[in-house]
């Protein structure tokens, strides 16, 4: 449902707040309007000479704020999950699986290098051995071939030659995939694949 229109009025005040050296959520609250529409307004308007150093300290208190909320938000996960061990690393797995598995063998694929990873350690507490991964990447036509072997041989703990298959695609991505994607597949794993989607079967049965 889409919110009042805003008024000519509105985007008067907007950029007046804004010259004047005004947060984005001072704004909000004054008109009592969302961030992306006091954005909408405010993106261009320039802050005049006399408070823009005003603006920078605000901005200044907004990022120490936002740093010291990450710093108790990583000291309370700490606390919460205390560590990883072997049945949390069955959930891990079966979760990954669950958003990016496929559904007919076991093989997954991700430009995530960290979850690339994690998935590789908690495949080794189903018993799952490095000699029976079949690892391939698929990047675009503006990515280093070579350089994305290494860098995914890297992550997956194996040599370049071990990456058997680099499918490349015509286009560019920038900035997102910049060593494009890495697929995992195990071979001989018809019983482990099988007790993945077990688990997520257990899983749905539990919650839903």
């Amino acid at each position: 449902m889409r919110g009042k229109p805003v008024t000519k009025s509105e985007i008067k005040k907007i950029e007046h707040l804004r010259k004047t050296g005004h947060s984005l959520p001072e704004i909000c609250r004054v008109l009592k309007r969302r961030s992306s529409t006091v954005h909408r307004f405010a993106k261009n308007v320039i802050v005049l000479p006399e408070y823009a150093s005003l603006l920078r300290q605000k901005q200044g208190g907004s990022k120490k704020r936002a740093e010291k909320f990450w710093e108790e938000s990583r000291a309370m996960a700490s606390d919460l999950l205390k560590g990883v061990n072997q049945r949390d690393k069955l959930f891990i797995l079966a979760a990954l699986y669950w958003g990016e598995g496929t559904k007919k063998e076991l093989n997954i694929i991700n430009s995530d290098s960290a979850l690339i990873k994690v998935f590789l350690s908690c495949l080794r507490e189903l018993g799952v051995k490095k000699d029976e991964l079949r690892l391939s990447l698929r990047i675009y036509d503006n990515i280093d071939a070579d350089a994305a072997k290494k860098y995914w041989a890297g992550v997956c703990g194996v040599n370049k030659k071990d990456i058997l298959n680099v499918n490349v695609l015509a286009g560019k991505k920038i900035g997102k995939l910049p060593y494009g994607m890495c697929r995992v597949r195990a071979t001989k794993s018809a019983k482990h694949f099988k007790l993945i989607i077990s688990m997520i079967d257990f899983i749905k049965s539990q919650l839903i």
